[in-house]
């Protein structure tokens, strides 16, 4: 009989010596054996952690970071594009920004003054003109079939820094197309789904303990924690159930830990101006951006910020002034974000994605709005090993059809998944007799953009 211990054995024997509390042992044994312990990738990344910014029903490229003159041009003069459709140019001007010389349009004047700090791809593509398939592709690469999110694959790959927090969080006060499947693990174990938190007095419900004390509400959980064993072991291998009872153990942390992520009272008032926010405040996007970056601190892997609008998302079928308001809501908190993280140091580290499912067409729908268009849109990324200052593709003079170095929605997300160190090719899931991944059976590594 061997003589050797492993790590856990050792571990064990060390506690028990030193006559420490039998839990405190069972508690240090399941954070090693945990799902959501953190792993090293395949190889080391630039990028520890994702802020994943999502603008709900398609926001318009050639009125923000892929501005047309000539779409204005043609417009005044009555000229037609190709097959005779009409064009409409964009109300808001464009020039030249920061020391690279990009040019974006005054939509977002607060995020184009951090322009050095972007990478702007302006030949995105994706495979569906519609809201709900659209939004299910850009999340999970697939457009037919629901899928692993993005948020889930990189939690699978990479765990948790804080055992006390989930290792994927979406900040949503409201539903964007899809609803929650766009943020669900799928057949991946359910511990890597997303946790919506909503904003205003109570982001995440029951948060406070309804126990008299602390002790009371531990002697009660590990009631049924036993429980919930004993029926494990009757029903072995149900990813269901393992998901379920992790889920009772994140929230007992969550009632430690949230509480301290969400109170804002601490936050300098500089900063929160920097976001745009009157201190008190609880709802709002600039919220979802303070909050997004303190649970960076905290150890969060993965943290979505979806942006619906307050009333209309951005599906500009009537009027495309309605980016306007929209755009109005969220600029300035998406700018304070780049400048925040990046004075704390975090933005090195910290991939920062910004994106929406698709495009707006060039030319008009009805007298001033503009249609879906997944031929050809813009996204932007920051921080996490990514150039800032680049421009990335390119689409012809109306932004009607890209021109050079096209970027599939799978090259997007294999982009993404190298930054964190990982090979997309690799980080796969066996389900139905198949491996699966993020990138389903195609996707480049956008190597021109890393730095």
């Amino acid at each position: 009989m061997s003589c050797e211990l492993n790590r856990r054995q050792m571990v064990r024997s060390l506690l028990l010596g030193s006559g420490i509390f039998p839990a405190v042992i069972n508690q240090l044994m399941a954070a090693e054996s945990s799902p959501l312990a953190p792993k090293a990738p395949h190889f080391p990344g630039t990028a520890k952690r994702v802020i994943f910014i999502y603008l709900s029903g398609g926001a318009s490229h050639v009125d923000s970071f892929d501005p047309k003159p000539k779409l204005a041009e043609y417009q005044r003069e009555g000229k037609t594009g190709e097959n005779n459709r009409k064009m409409m140019g964009s109300p808001w001007e464009s020039k030249p920004r920061g020391k690279s010389g990009i040019e974006v349009t005054d939509l977002f004047p607060n995020i184009a003054e951090c322009v050095d700090d972007l990478c702007i791809v302006r030949s995105m593509r994706g495979d569906h003109n519609d809201h709900f398939q659209a939004t299910l592709g850009i999340h999970t690469g697939s457009v037919t079939f629901k899928r692993p999110s993005v948020g889930s694959w990189v939690t699978y790959g990479l765990g948790t820094e804080n055992q006390n927090l989930p290792c994927y969080v979406v900040l949503a006060p409201e539903m964007p197309y899809a609803g929650s499947q766009i943020w669900s693990s799928d057949f991946l174990p359910g511990v890597y789904s997303g946790t919506r938190i909503t904003s205003g007095p109570e982001p995440v419900p029951d948060l406070n303990r309804r126990a008299p004390s602390a002790d009371m509400q531990k002697l009660e959980l590990s009631l049924l924690d036993r429980f919930n064993r004993k029926h494990e072991k009757q029903h072995p291998g149900d990813p269901m159930l393992d998901a379920r009872i992790k889920s009772y153990e994140t929230a007992f942390g969550m009632q430690m830990t949230m509480p301290q992520v969400l109170d804002l009272a601490k936050e300098s008032d500089a900063t929160l101006k920097l976001y745009g926010m009157e201190r008190g405040t609880t709802t709002g996007f600039g919220w979802q951006c303070l909050v997004a970056r303190r649970m960076m601190e905290q150890g969060v892997r993965f943290v979505e910020l979806i942006d619906v609008g307050s009333s209309k998302n951005w599906d500009a079928h009537g009027d495309i002034h309605t980016h306007g308001p929209l755009a109005k809501n969220i600029d300035r908190p998406i700018a304070g974000l780049l400048t925040d993280l990046k004075s704390r140091g975090l933005l090195k580290d910290t991939l920062v994605v910004f994106t929406t499912e698709f495009g707006r067409s060039p030319g008009p729908e009805g007298q001033m709005g503009r249609g879906h268009y997944n031929r050809a849109f813009s996204s932007w990324l920051a921080g996490g090993g990514v150039k800032g200052g680049i421009t990335y593709g390119k689409t012809d003079d109306f932004g009607a059809k890209i021109v050079e170095n096209e970027c599939h929605v799978h090259d997007f997300h294999a982009t993404i998944l190298h930054c964190l160190g990982f090979d997309h090719t690799k980080l796969t899931f066996r389900h139905a007799g198949r491996d699966y991944r993020l990138t389903d059976v195609a996707g480049n590594v956008v190597k021109e953009i890393l730095a």
